[in-house]
């Protein structure tokens, strides 16, 4: 059955996120052009489209897992025109939706999120961390735990002896995932004037290779946590080898 929104936003309106507080879910018929540093195309098929109250807008298909085919990050601006969604960010790049056919159209308030509830080993962790911040090394000091950007809190703002700024992200176990969630992180936060150059810290008690690799190849330094030692419980005076 096919839904059709009772409202549709005015051709030629753009849409300020900055009053916008509710996701809007659409399924539509569609093709998808990003045009910027690279070009991508995405050839007609049926996709959702979620354009997030912080901004953002990502177009999904039915797999590949949770990550969106292509997204744009905000700040962005949406402007819709005779079935053609342009969203063009403060750099200049686009993503270009031209749909064919719309069979879902909603909005929705999800009101206030109380955020990610880590689990204890890696919520101790940060903490632990934190308060052991030297275990990145000689005269770094704790900026703030849960720094926040425009799509979620990094774990750790830190300074290094320089006065750099540093983001650390912690997790238990380091896969590839960590370290393109904490290379979103800093592409946001180095748009900041006040903190940019931000570099990254990937911290686990285990890095896979894979996830080690691309880390590097980012430029993000990796730190393996030993949780015993941030807990006062490895004493090295004791062991037998």
């Amino acid at each position: 059955m096919r839904v059709r929104a009772a409202r549709r936003p005015s051709p030629q309106r753009p849409i300020g996120f900055g009053s916008v507080r509710s996701v809007r879910l659409v399924i539509a018929r569609c093709s998808v052009d990003y045009l910027g540093r690279l070009t991508a195309h995405l050839p007609l098929a049926t996709r959702l489209l979620m354009v997030k109250a912080d901004g953002s807008v990502l177009v999904h298909s039915d797999g590949g897992s949770y990550k969106p085919l292509n997204w744009m990050s905000p700040p962005c601006t949406l402007l819709e025109a005779d079935g053609v969604w342009t969203v063009t960010n403060k750099s200049g790049e686009r993503l270009v939706v031209t749909i064919e056919s719309v069979e879902h159209d909603s909005a929705h308030q999800l009101g206030v999120d109380p955020g990610l509830q880590k689990d204890g080993v890696e919520a101790h962790l940060q903490k632990l961390l934190a308060e052991h911040v030297h275990t990145l090394g000689a005269g770094y000091r704790l900026v703030r735990r849960e720094y926040p950007t425009p799509i979620g809190p990094v774990d750790l703002m830190v300074r290094d002896p320089d006065g750099g700024a540093v983001a650390v992200e912690i997790k238990r176990r380091g896969e590839i995932d960590g370290v393109e969630q904490l290379t979103r992180y800093l592409d946001l936060l180095n748009r900041d004037p006040l903190l940019a150059p931000v570099r990254g810290v990937f911290a686990a008690q285990e890095i896979r290779p894979q996830a080690r690799t691309l880390a590097e190849d980012r430029g993000i330094s990796c730190l393996v946590l030993d949780y015993d030692a941030l807990r006062g419980i490895d004493d090295p005076s004791q062991r037998l080898f």
